[in-house]
Parts: structure tokens; C-alpha cells; sequence
């Protein structure tokens, strides 16, 4: 997997930016960048929050299990018609209504925390409606970056993007533990549901040019369908989708387990809550960094190979571990590697996957990546009760080993085909393929 891209592709504005923030250079895609980069830091926030509050509430393993359920399991149910109105619709309207009706939710969670008449019911209505925001909202997101800065720039979009996600992954805990710790988790949910304004403000000030949609005379589920049938068609795409679906059901889910982790194991209560998801959020962003200067596609394959073969390994020493700091260590290498996994596949997939399908088939990245992560979630929490916690992530990272002994043993097959499906797009585009992708190589 997977063909080298030229250097050289770089627009003469791109070409006044380092290389490794060149994307920037497409101004819409700055106050995308801009506005998302607040919001996440307020989203990291309430995520950390959230996960404390249900615990003080319940004190149960098996409830952090059943939010991150209920949160998610509607982007697995919903994200394919997420994916119909991203292909279909003006993107960026509909990210206006998402991120708007977002904003929302965040200020009702915090009206009821700061009432101090929450309920774990509630909690839970909240998490589900979040989710079906976000089934709407991610797919949207993912294909509006190419209508932000083309093709030709997607490679380091799709990187930057990460750097954004984790440097607000780091932010946001450690934010979200002190202001737990200090004032209560209430005013996290409320600085979170002011973040959104960013977002939005940066969306209205856009010019984007309209792109041709699909026909809407096509049954919606017929369009639906014509997605997941590409997505399962293609087999570099289907190998991809597999490895990343079942990695975010075994492996990931070791962060519903944090609050438990940093209470019974570590001891070390919200505010060393918030230091273990950042400091996964630092080997992400490291991750990101690291994306962030490749110029081609070249030997992405083998890097998601190795990097998940690394997740495992990283999970199984955490689980050893007892003591706070190491403990803390060890979650840079799992956020690293997550990372490389996760946006090294987006990176090819967007490159492998016709425009007019391009929301579709990220609807279908979103079903693997988000949308396994609950029924994760909820296995976790059940085998956090009946095996402990420790074990659970042990497990889940020798799983993580073994799905990658599969794909590894598969990947010298995939390249061919992800190679030519690369150059088809190109030669379609207009572009030379001599340049795109130059010459087979190994990855």
C-alpha cells in the first residue's frame, strides 16, 4: 500500500508555508482550523468531565462502559444517512446545524450539573443525543477537508487535522480535571458549550465554492447502499475498514476504564484523570507531528502494520503497571501508535475513494472508528466487573497484535490495487500519474 505521491503537487501559495503546515495556506481551511482547535479543547473538556461525574455518581465500571455506549453507538446505527446528506447537501450547512445543535446539549448538561439536579438518566439522554448529532456531524466534517483544500493538499489537511484533535485532547483533560477538582464539573460542560461559538463564527466567515452532489432523484437508501457496497468492494478499502473497526473494539475502549484507573489502581482522583488522557493525547500529537511532514503516501500500509503490532504491546505493559507516573508514561507510546493507525488510514482512504463517494465512505470510517468503540465500551465495562480492570486492557491489546498479524500477512497483496485505484482518480482528475504516484515501491 501504497503509492508515493509528489512532492512537488504544492500549489505556488502552498508553497510559502513549511512544508508540513502547507494545507494552511488555503485561508478557508485556516478558520477551519481555528475554530475547530476551541471546540475540541471544550469537547476533551466535557468528555473528561462527563466521565467523572457519572462515576462520583454511580461509582461503576460497567456505567463508563454504558455511556460510552450510549454516546457512540448511534454514529455506527446512523452514520451511513450521515454519510447520504454529506454527499448530497452543502456541507458546511450542515456542520452549522450540528455544531450549533451541539452547543445546545452542552449548555443543557450544564444547566442541569450547575442546578444540581443532574440524574444518570439524563446523562445518558444527553450522551445519545450527542451521538446522533455527531452520526450527522462527523462524516460531514471528514469530507468537507477536501472541499476546504483539494486533493492535492489532503495528505497534510488529514494531519494537521490530528495535531488539532490531540493538541486539544492534551489541553482539554488536564483543563477539565483542574476545573472538576476546583470549581465542579458543571462549568466544564458550560466553557464547552461557549467553544462551540468558535466553530461557528469561523463556518460563517467561509466562502467555500458549491461542488456537484449526487443526483437527488436516487432513493436515499440506494445511495446509502451504493456506498457500503464500494466501501465493502474495494479490498483495500474493506482491509483497512476491518483492521480499524475492530481495533476501536478492542483495543480503544481502554479509556472508559480511566476514571476506574486513576481511582482504585492509581489513586490519584480527577485531576491525575486528567494528566493520563493527556499524556495519551501527547504521543498522539507526536503522532500527528510526524504525519504532519510526509509528502507521499509511501509506505503508509506498513506503518499502520507496525504502529497497531505497537498499540497492543503498549496496552498489555499498561495494564502491568501500578505505579502513577509510569502508568502515565506508558499512554504516550498507546496514544502514538493509536494515532498513526487512525490517520494513516483516513489519509489512504481519502486518497482511494472517489469525490462523489467521499462522505459515504467516511460514514463508514466513522461506523469503524467511532461507532465500534461502544460495543467496546460496553464489553470493557462487563469484563472490567467479572475479570478487573487491568486484565480487560491486557486483553484487548493481544487482540490488537493479533488483528495486525492479519492484516500484515494480507498487506503485500492490497498495494497493487490501492495503487491503481490511487492512479485512476488522478488520471481522472487530470493529473499526471507519472507525478502522483510515480513507481511501484515497497512499503
Amino acid at each position: 500500500m501504497f503509492p508515493r505521491r509528489s512532492s512537488d503537487t504544492t500549489s505556488e501559495q502552498g508553497k510559502r508555508w513549511p512544508t508540513a503546515l502547507r494545507a494552511l495556506a488555503h485561508p478557508n481551511y485556516r478558520l477551519f482550523f481555528a475554530g475547530q482547535l476551541v471546540s475540541l479543547i471544550g469537547t476533551w473538556m466535557q468528555t473528561a468531565a462527563q466521565a467523572w461525574l457519572l462515576y462520583r455518581l454511580t461509582e461503576s465500571a460497567a456505567h463508563l462502559g454504558l455511556i460510552g455506549f450510549a454516546s457512540q453507538v448511534p454514529v455506527f446505527l446512523l452514520a451511513p444517512i450521515g454519510g447520504v446528506i454529506a454527499d448530497r447537501s452543502n456541507r458546511r450547512r450542515v456542520l452549522i446545524v450540528t455544531q450549533f445543535t451541539s452547543m445546545i446539549l452542552a449548555f443543557a448538561l450544564a444547566a442541569l450539573t450547575l442546578a444540581g439536579i443532574i440524574q444518570v438518566w439524563e446523562i445518558f439522554l444527553l450522551a445519545v443525543l450527542f451521538g446522533i448529532v455527531n452520526a450527522v456531524d462527523i462524516p460531514a466534517r471528514q469530507a468537507f477537508v477536501a472541499d476546504l483544500v483539494g486533493r492535492r493538499d489532503l495528505i497534510n489537511a488529514v494531519a494537521l487535522n490530528s495535531t488539532m484533535f490531540n493538541g486539544a485532547r492534551i489541553i482539554g483533560p488536564a483543563l477539565g480535571g483542574m476545573l472538576v477538582a476546583t470549581v465542579g464539573e458543571g462549568w466544564c460542560f458550560f466553557v464547552n458549550g461557549i467553544s462551540f461559538l468558535a466553530v461557528l463564527v469561523a463556518l460563517s466567515f467561509m466562502a467555500v465554492p458549491s461542488h456537484q452532489r449526487s443526483p437527488v432523484q436516487q432513493h436515499v437508501f440506494a445511495h446509502m447502499a451504493e456506498g457500503l457496497a464500494y466501501a465493502w468492494r474495494a479490498r483495500p478499502v474493506r482491509a483497512l475498514l476491518a483492521l480499524l473497526g475492530f481495533i476501536s473494539l478492542v483495543g480503544l475502549p481502554y479509556a472508559v476504564l480511566m476514571p476506574v484507573i486513576s481511582d482504585k489502581v492509581l489513586h490519584s482522583g480527577p485531576t491525575g484523570l486528567g494528566i493520563l488522557v493527556g499524556s495519551a493525547g501527547v504521543g498522539a500529537l507526536a503522532a500527528a507531528l510526524t504525519l504532519t511532514a510526509r509528502k507521499t503516501l509511501r509506505g503508509l500500509g506498513r506503518w499502520i502494520f507496525l504502529c497497531s503490532v505497537g498499540l497492543g504491546a503498549s496496552l498489555v505493559l499498561f495494564s502491568l503497571s501500578r505505579h502513577f507516573w509510569l502508568s502515565a508514561g506508558l499512554l504516550v507510546p498507546v496514544g502514538y501508535y493509536m494515532m498513526i493507525t487512525m490517520a494513516a488510514s483516513n489519509t489512504l482512504l481519502q486518497a482511494m475513494v472517489p469525490d462523489h463517494l467521499r462522505g459515504r465512505v467516511m460514514a463508514v470510517y466513522s461506523m469503524m472508528f467511532m461507532g465500534m468503540a461502544p460495543f467496546g465500551a460496553l464489553l470493557a465495562g462487563v469484563m472490567a466487573n467479572q475479570i478487573g480492570t487491568m486484565p480487560t486492557i491486557a486483553s484487548g491489546g493481544l487482540a490488537c497484535i493479533a488483528a495486525a498479524g492479519v492484516f500484515g500477512w494480507h498487506l503485500p497483496g492490497l498495494r497493487t490495487e490501492a495503487r491503481q485505484m490511487i492512479l485512476a482518480l488522478e488520471m481522472a482528475a487530470g493529473q499526471p500519474a507519472e507525478q502522483q504516484t510515480g513507481t511501484p515501491v515497497k512499503s
